[in-house]
């Protein structure tokens, strides 16, 4: 008999215990993230901040860019207009021989008003802001001379007043002698007008009518804009420094020194043969970025007579020609702004164009 094998498997359940361990930062981990993370918000604060100061800074730039610009180019253009519709075409009539000093009456009972097309106000040795005063008619006959035949009272018989309209200021000179009256009616037959008030010049006489006869005075206002009788034309702008550029005589065009607007220069001082040897000016516009830096960023000009100065400087000068200062000083936070100089040579055009009916 054979004996069957039975085998029996007996299946034993395995069981294994899975023990999770969780792990985590312990208080030293923790306090060194927060450090870590502390110190890399920190120096991103601090790139930001830098770079936002920058792009003020720039932005500041470019606005002062913009301020000085059009202040150049605003006070450019009028000056270049300055004695336009003066009669500048013979030595009797030219106005380029009105005493500066004398009176002028406009109808407005003012005296000593002046017809010389250019003036500086001088701020002052410490650089304080000049005054640039420009005067020019707008006449399209550009202020042709025309002789006085008679005069009878507030009406002036002349040749022909084609050039002459209502309203129109009318000069007449005779000599250093010189008179503005506004036109109030030109006759049809072309041969009188009648001014305002009468004028005290006789028959030979000359005349010219200059259209609207513009003054316009620019300076600089304490809160930093550039005015134009008093009204703001451009922002941003702390001072202004002019110079006359004179000849060695009246009838010579050349330029040969440069002179501050003091002494025998100033408005209420200078001769008629001093003012008609003026024939440019030359202008520094200060225009300030508006962005106040943390620390100082400017510095005073280091020299009025060197080459290459440094610092706030108009222009380079010499010795015998020095350069203007720019004072700021009124500002005592004014180091910490930075600035933007604007400078340039106007010359006087209608002037030079004179140069045949002043002596030599």
């Amino acid at each position: 008999m054979e004996t069957e094998a039975v085998f029996q498997i007996t299946r034993i359940p395995l069981k294994r215990t899975m023990v999770l361990r969780q792990a985590g930062f312990g208080l030293a981990e923790i306090m060194v993230g927060m450090a870590i993370g502390l110190v890399t918000t920190l120096v991103i604060v601090q790139v930001m901040g830098l770079f936002e100061g920058q792009k003020r800074s720039t932005s500041g730039s470019s606005d002062a860019q913009s301020s000085g610009g059009l202040a150049m180019y605003t006070l450019q253009r009028q000056l270049q207009q300055a004695g336009y519709g003066m009669p500048i075409n013979s030595t009797q009539s030219s106005s380029m021989q009105c005493d500066p000093a004398s009176t002028v009456n406009n109808d407005t009972g003012a005296t000593n008003v002046s017809v010389s097309p250019i003036e500086i106000t001088d701020g002052g040795a410490s650089g304080g802001s000049d005054t640039v005063t420009v005067r020019y008619g707008d006449s399209a006959m550009g202020g042709v001379p025309i002789k006085v035949s008679s005069v009878t009272g507030n009406i002036i018989g002349i040749t022909n007043n084609f050039g002459c309209n209502v309203n129109d200021i009318a000069l007449v000179s005779s000599g250093s002698s010189c008179r503005t009256s506004k036109v109030t009616a030109v006759d049809a037959g072309h041969t009188q007008i009648t001014v305002t008030t009468g004028t005290n010049m006789a028959a030979g006489a000359m005349l010219s009518c200059m259209g609207n006869w513009t003054t316009t005075a620019y300076s600089v206002s304490a809160d930093g804009n550039l005015l134009a009788n008093g009204q703001p034309v451009a922002a941003g702008i702390v001072n202004i420094q002019a110079q006359y550029g004179v000849s060695s005589a009246p009838g010579n065009n050349t330029v040969t020194t440069w002179v501050d607007a003091t002494g025998t220069w100033a408005p209420a001082s200078i001769s008629l043969t001093d003012r008609n040897r003026i024939k440019a000016i030359r202008v520094a516009i200060v225009a300030r970025n508006t962005q106040f830096e943390k620390q100082n960023v400017t510095i005073a000009c280091s020299s009025q007579t060197l080459a290459a100065p440094t610092g706030l400087c108009t222009w380079e000068g010499s010795t015998t020609n020095p350069a203007p200062k720019i004072d700021l000083t009124a500002d005592t936070n004014w180091k910490r702004y930075r600035y933007r100089v604007f400078e340039t040579i106007i010359p006087l055009r209608n002037v030079i164009w004179s140069k045949g009916v002043l002596p030599p």
